[in-house]
């Protein structure tokens, strides 16, 4: 497994390049034949990403309609509330875009066939991930100022869990109930990618880089089977010890 720190100027810059990597990577997975599955993210960064997918003319070298589409974790809230990161993908790409309503795989929301069983919908998105015939492709991440990934935050059940879907309850962000892969899951995919931007994530990049455990910074416990991509920018890039050559 490789391990590549790319830096940007800005995470505007981020963002586009993020785009541009996500719609070759697709590309050149279809040319081998191969559906595609990536896990998206939210966020602002995570986001922005998708919004320069649906601005770039590129995307049309995307089969969408043969790309699996997953999440890496999800606000367990009703379906049309601003805070569903499914409702963020779909207003900053999905909506504009021809994809297989079929192929695209949701978490439930808390007003879903589940109601407010959030460990059953835990378990509902576990049973579609091994459905699966494959690992994930691309695992899109973001990070939070204290090293959290997906839901998964420093010192928690989630952090610690062998599951491949965990509920996450308390959360020390809102909304406090979520549903989200476990680290175990992310190591399944081939590749992850951590889209991160701000000086307010720099200590924590500078930690899950630096060799911190994952249980107190979980950032440090996102590895691809066969790549892990940290896409920064200069600013979360700040404190790191020996700063990669910006770009």
């Amino acid at each position: 497994m490789s391990r590549t720190v790319v830096v940007h100027p800005t995470a505007d810059v981020l963002a586009a390049a993020a785009a541009a990597r996500l719609i070759t990577a697709l590309t050149d997975i279809q040319a081998d034949g191969r559906v595609p599955a990536v896990a998206l993210t939210g966020g602002g960064v995570g986001t922005a990403t998708l919004a320069a997918v649906a601005a770039s003319p590129a995307r049309a070298s995307v089969d969408w309609r043969r790309v699996d589409i997953y999440w890496g974790d999800e606000r367990f809230v009703p379906v049309d509330d601003d805070d569903r990161n499914e409702k963020q993908a779909r207003k900053a790409l999905l909506d504009g875009l021809d994809v297989d309503p079929a192929r695209v795989r949701a978490m439930a929301a808390a007003d879903g066939p589940f109601g407010a069983e959030v460990d059953a919908a835990a378990m509902a998105y576990a049973a579609e991930l091994a459905r699966r015939d494959a690992p994930l492709d691309i695992v899109l991440l973001g990070m939070g100022p204290e090293g959290h990934v997906a839901s998964v935050f420093p010192d928690s059940d989630a952090v610690r869990s062998h599951a491949t879907v965990v509920a996450v309850r308390n959360c020390p962000k809102p909304p406090p109930t979520r549903i989200s892969l476990t680290l175990p899951a992310i190591r399944s995919a081939a590749e992850v990618w951590l889209l991160v931007a701000g000086d307010a994530k720099a200590d924590a990049v500078a930690a899950a880089l630096g060799g911190a455990d994952q249980v107190s910074a979980p950032a440090a416990g996102a590895v691809g089977r066969e790549r892990t991509l940290w896409l920064i920018d200069r600013a979360a890039a700040s404190r790191l010890a020996a700063a990669p050559t910006p770009l």
